[in-house]
């Protein structure tokens, strides 16, 4: 596992009509800062990535779909630094993963159909704040399920 990454179980509460799948909450132990809530759609087979964030943490889970989460562990002077960590989320492992600045990281959409990759990002969007590599030129070699 990479420092500093949480896989964090999520409760949903089932009923007759639907669920409420909660992600994140301000008195949670994990919670650092809200920023902003964004939600990245993929297409089934699609991966979107390489990016690292400077200053960022990101908050994801999967409330509808299925995807595949590659971390890598980039930051000089960490304990996993050259790590690489992966997870799969959605409704059927619902999960919440926090990464935090300086760790790589892609996802590929496993469908079906599309997914949906919500963020609940510890700062606001920055351009400036991000790096990103190709899929061609990524930071580390990955073999994607």
């Amino acid at each position: 596992m990479i420092d500093g990454v949480k896989v964090i179980p999520l409760k949903v509460v089932p009923d007759a009509r639907g669920s409420v799948m909660r992600m994140l909450r301000s008195d949670d132990p994990h919670f650092v800062a809200f920023g902003e809530v964004y939600f990245s759609c993929i297409n089934s087979g699609v991966v979107k990535g390489w990016r690292c964030h400077k200053r960022m943490v990101q908050n994801l889970a999967v409330p509808s779909g299925r995807v595949q989460i590659a971390m890598f562990d980039a930051r000089s002077g960490s304990p996993t630094r050259g790590k690489v960590q992966d997870v799969i989320i959605g409704p059927d492992n619902y999960a919440l993963v926090s990464i935090p600045p300086g760790v790589w990281n892609a996802f590929k959409g496993l469908g079906p159909g599309p997914s949906v990759v919500a963020n609940c990002a510890s700062i606001l969007h920055d351009p400036a704040e991000s790096e990103a590599r190709s899929l061609d030129d990524p930071p580390v070699v990955f073999v994607w399920a």
